[in-house]
Parts: C-alpha cells; structure tokens; sequence
C-alpha cells in the first residue's frame, strides 16, 4: 500500500498538469470548447464516448448533478469524443514539454515506459473510467505515453476510492465536507464542484450525527479515522500494478519520476482542489 500511495504522488502531478496549464485550455479552446468546464467534463469523459449525464455524475462522484448537466450532453453537439480526446492529448504534451526541458529525454523515455508497463497492470473489473482509458488506442511520443498512463492510472486508483467511500457510506458532498474540515477548503471545493449552501450544510448534518464533524464543520478524531481507512482501502486497492512491477522496479520508478513530478509541481496551484500529496522520498537501494 505504501507503493500505491508514493506512486500516486508522483503520477498525479503529471496528470493533473493539465488543469491549470493555460496550454491544455487553449487545445480545448481550438476545438470549439470555449470556458475551462466544458473542456473538463468533455475530455475527461471521451473516453466512456459520447454519453448521457448520468454516468458521468456517477464515475466523477463529487460533482453536484446540476453541474455536470451543464456541460454534458451539451458539450457533445460541439465536439466529438475523438476530436475531445485529441485536444486533450495535444493539450497535455503541450503543458508537459515547457516545464520538463531539464529532464534529460533518456529519463522521460523510462518513466514513459514503467508507467506504460503500470497501466497495462491494471485490474479494469469494477474501475470504469480507468478501464475505458487503458483500452485507448497508445499514444506515439514520449510525452503523449507518459500522460496517458499517468492518466490511465489516476482513473484506476479514482474509481478505486469511489468503491472505497460508497462502501463506507460517505456521499458526494459528504467527503467534499469531512475533507474540509481537515485539509481543504470549503470556498474553493463548494465552488468548483457545483454544491449549493443548502447541500453542504445537509451534508455537514449527516456528518455531524455520526460524530465525523463537530458543530464548527472540524473533523473530529472519529472522522478523521474514517477518511483514513477510506484512503487505506483506496491504496489498497490501488496496488495491484506496482504489485506486478515489482519491489525494484518500484524503487527505481520512484528515484526516475521524482524530478518529473517535481516539475509538474510548480504550475499546482496552492491548495489545490486535487489534494495531491508531497512527493515521497527516495527509497534507498534494498539488499
């Protein structure tokens, strides 16, 4: 589990690049969608094709309804699902070349390749966006590789803690809540995902009469232990590929991503609605 959670912090970064990269929004911008959402649920959604809202509520969970319906099935009258998955491809490799000009390209080719063997691992039973992203056709280009499995293992591990929250009984909004009362922040995660004041403050209710959260919105330490056998279930459920690579493997994909990862740090925004993790360390050599 410690793998899944380490690797995690080191893959996510490259994905999540896209987000707040200027260049990825132009792509989406030169495919005929204009404002940052409908680029999002279009090309986060291509690879499950053109479909209805309900998936898409479902597979990115956090999301408030309304919001999604905003964007979907609208988005698919001004662009195709072929056409958003290759804004969003362009877009990536677009971000990811002016921020990793100091990685040598033997480094970018390794990590573009153990991560590549990584997706390739992955359990899809059960894990439908990760699934409908390890079966795209593969990218040419290192970079391309590179976010394609980063991406492909990031929706994995996604609907991983998807199964992991239902199965604890935490909804929507409910784990938007407990993890600001913890870590983040309610005025950027309410925004950014759609919910109204009368839905957050229901889900604080709920949250309060299991004594997850206390009378200010505070996690209490019984939510606190919650959200961690949350995420312990979601690493857990994360680790079969890095299971597959191997312990070595692992340690050297850890020392080759770092400063890849690193450097898909700086365009992160402080604070960030992802909660990405800090990097992990190195792990020393294993006799």
């Amino acid at each position: 589990m410690a793998d899944a959670r380490s690797m995690w912090a080191l893959f996510e970064p490259v994905h999540a690049v896209t987000y707040f990269a200027p260049q990825a929004r132009e792509h989406f911008t030169a495919a005929g969608l204009r404002g940052f959402w409908r680029g999002y649920f279009a090309g986060r959604a291509a690879p499950l094709g053109e479909v209805q809202a309900a998936p898409v509520v479902a597979a990115f969970f956090n999301f408030a309804p309304g919001m999604v319906r905003r964007a979907i099935p609208e988005v698919w009258t001004m662009v195709s699902a072929r056409a958003a998955l290759d804004a969003r491809v362009e877009g990536a490799v677009a971000s990811l070349a002016p921020l990793v000009t100091d990685v040598p390209d033997a480094r970018l080719e390794l990590a573009a390749d153990v991560l590549t063997r990584a997706a390739a691992a992955i359990e899809p039973a059960g894990r439908v966006v990760g699934a409908a992203n390890a079966a795209l056709a593969p990218y040419e280009g290192t970079l391309a590789r590179l976010w394609q499995a980063a991406t492909t293992l990031r929706e994995h591990r996604g609907d991983g803690h998807v199964a992991a929250l239902v199965t604890a009984g935490i909804g929507p909004c409910e784990v938007l809540a407990l993890r600001c009362g913890m870590d983040l922040s309610r005025e950027v995660m309410q925004t950014v995902r759609g919910w109204t004041d009368d839905e957050w403050r229901e889900a604080q209710a709920g949250l309060v009469s299991r004594g997850w959260l206390d009378s200010d919105g505070v996690a209490t330490s019984a939510g606190e232990a919650a959200y961690r056998r949350v995420e312990d279930a979601t690493d857990l459920a994360a680790s079969g590929p890095w299971r597959a690579l191997g312990v070595e493997t692992v340690r050297r994909a850890v020392e080759t991503l770092r400063p890849i990862a690193a450097a898909c740090h700086g365009v992160l925004p402080v604070g960030n609605p992802i909660g990405i993790p800090p990097l992990p360390p190195i792990p020393a050599p294993r006799d």
